[in-house]
């Protein structure tokens, strides 16, 4: 070999490393940075790219996907001064590969620090209860601020969670003793509720039931009154009427009236729970005189077949031996 074929296969070489070296494939969510001795001058997007060799260089290799990265734990003391241990996560996205290149010397060691510190901030404002209670607030006050401080570094915060807010194991314990209490408080208060609810219930069951029961005596003691109103009108007619017979000249409906009440007076004491044997201050021929009476009456009124069944039912009431008392006649 001559040295001319040394030179052209050198210059062959050399030509076939240039066009390697001016050929770049950025693959899909990366973004580079081109550098021309030194200096930035435009980023190189997914696909195939063409620099100047020897001239430029890539600079950073951006990953413009969403990213996420873990958040360390941390002490932080509340405003009511109690000590918690919080952590968190954060999601990011560069949006400008220039800006993430060089405007900021670690990015991801940036954001954690910008994020602890804003955390330490938010959750030093509230007390422990709004802390344990209000994580969606504190996610959107530490998203709200630490978006618009990285917003110049060519990044986008999406998303800043707080996993776990452990307080301390004695305040742990006094936190359970609050929720047993307060447990307890609630269920003593709903059983005393019930308690009432029941007896206003049987207060008012009672009183409905005396209510009706009133109500019922009322109607009764209405009834009886009323029936002792027709008795007392059906007897004031029976005397009116007795009366008129007595002024006309009628004796025996008088001595139907009193025979009438006599008998139903005796039926009365017959009838008595409480009596036992009778004893009648009256002769038995005075009662059957007054029979006599009634049966001269009935006789007068009604004829002979009544006549007949009253005297029927008079030797059905004397016995067979002996003589039968005289009947006095009737008055």
């Amino acid at each position: 070999m001559t040295g001319f074929d040394i030179f052209a296969i050198a210059l062959v070489l050399l030509v076939i490393f240039t066009l390697f070296a001016g050929v770049k494939t950025v693959g899909q969510g990366y973004n580079w940075t081109v550098e021309r001795f030194g200096k930035y001058t435009r980023t190189l997007s997914p696909g195939l790219n063409i620099i100047v060799p020897y001239f430029d260089r890539v600079g950073r290799k951006m990953n413009m996907m969403e990213q996420v990265i873990n958040i360390p734990e941390q002490e932080v003391i509340t405003k009511d001064n109690a000590t918690v241990t919080a952590d968190g996560v954060a999601f990011f996205q560069v949006f400008d590969a220039a800006k993430a290149s060089y405007e900021v010397s670690n990015l991801e060691q940036a954001i954690i620090v910008l994020t602890m510190t804003n955390i330490r901030s938010v959750m030093g404002a509230m007390d422990l209860d709004q802390v344990l209670s209000h994580r969606d607030e504190i996610n959107e006050r530490l998203l709200r601020v630490v978006d618009a401080a990285v917003s110049p570094w060519g990044l986008k915060v999406n998303r800043i969670e707080i996993k776990d807010i452990v307080p301390p194991a004695d305040l742990v314990e006094a936190m359970g003793r609050q929720m047993k209490a307060e447990r307890v408080k609630r269920a003593d208060i709903l059983q005393a509720e019930g308690q009432r609810q029941s007896e206003i219930l049987r207060a008012e069951g009672a009183k409905q039931g005396q209510i009706l029961q009133a109500e019922g005596r009322k109607e009764a003691a209405f009834r009886d009154a009323e029936a002792r109103e027709r008795s007392a009108e059906a007897e004031a007619k029976a005397t009116q009427m007795v009366s008129e017979a007595i002024a006309k000249g009628d004796v025996a409906a008088l001595n139907y009236f009193i025979a009438d009440k006599y008998i139903k007076a005796f039926g009365q004491l017959a009838d008595s729970p409480n009596q036992k044997v009778i004893m009648l201050p009256i002769e038995a021929a005075s009662l059957l005189g007054s029979l006599a009476g009634i049966g001269e009456i009935a006789k007068a009124t009604f004829g002979e077949s009544a006549l007949s069944a009253q005297a029927a039912a008079r030797r059905a009431s004397v016995p067979t031996s002996g003589n039968p008392p005289p009947v006095p006649p009737a008055v």
